[in-house]
């Protein structure tokens, strides 16, 4: 038996939608822009990819969302969404690391490089977590105030995300690859989404909430 199922990325302001069969992408429906379209956007999207799949709601086994770090706003509209389906079919939630999501699409381009997925927080700090090629976490999951310095232990690396703007200059004579074509996609949460899903690492629908590291201390991080 087929086991479909549905991802929701929300945590930037990529409104992202997938679905996957067994561990397989299967659709995937987003846009990228420069203003957040979660609230307008996201119930269609959804809609789109089952139709193009020939499934129905009834036929998903699980939804997985981006669980945080990120907008507050977009994973409140992620989270509550995802919930709403689970409950109306009665099926399980899977959250999957915003950050982590990112990282699992870089290693498919990037092998033989640590891995340093940013998402945009405000003025000069990030959310982050770093990662290797195959996706073993070397830096636990934390908002930072980033400088010329931050993080120079882990190279060489490369940086990809909605915040890797902000450290193009300040890191330019660095040992560090900027990618400007890996984003927040819903596609990165396909393979860890399947494998806790047959593991049963499901969360509680009545208590499960974004990560959103509000007690975040404006403090440099130790390299």
């Amino acid at each position: 038996m087929s086991a479909w199922i549905l991802h929701l990325e929300t945590s930037t302001k990529v409104c992202s939608v997938a679905l996957s069969e067994n561990g397989e992408l299967t659709e995937c429906t987003e846009v990228v822009n420069a203003e957040f379209s979660h609230a307008e956007n996201l119930t269609l999207f959804v809609e789109d990819v089952i139709k193009k799949a020939g499934i129905t709601l009834n036929d998903l086994s699980a939804v997985s969302v981006s669980s945080g770090p990120g907008s507050y706003t977009g994973l409140r509209i992620g989270v509550s969404t995802a919930k709403g389906f689970c409950y109306a079919l009665n099926i399980s939630l899977i959250a999957v690391d915003s950050l982590f999501s990112l990282a699992s699409i870089a290693a498919e381009k990037h092998k033989g490089m640590n891995l340093c997925p940013v998402i945009d927080a405000r003025r000069m700090e990030v959310y982050n977590g770093i990662y290797t090629d195959d996706l073993l976490m070397l830096k636990e999951i934390s908002a930072d105030i980033v400088d010329e310095t931050t993080y120079t232990s882990f190279e060489p690396m490369v940086c990809f995300g909605d915040g890797h703007k902000k450290l193009m200059d300040i890191w330019q004579d660095r040992n560090v690859i900027f990618d400007d074509q890996i984003y927040s996609s819903a596609k990165g949460q396909v393979k860890e989404a399947y494998k806790r899903f047959i593991n049963g690492q499901v969360e509680d629908l009545a208590y499960f909430e974004p990560f959103y590291l509000k007690d975040f201390i404006g403090t440099k991080p130790k390299t």
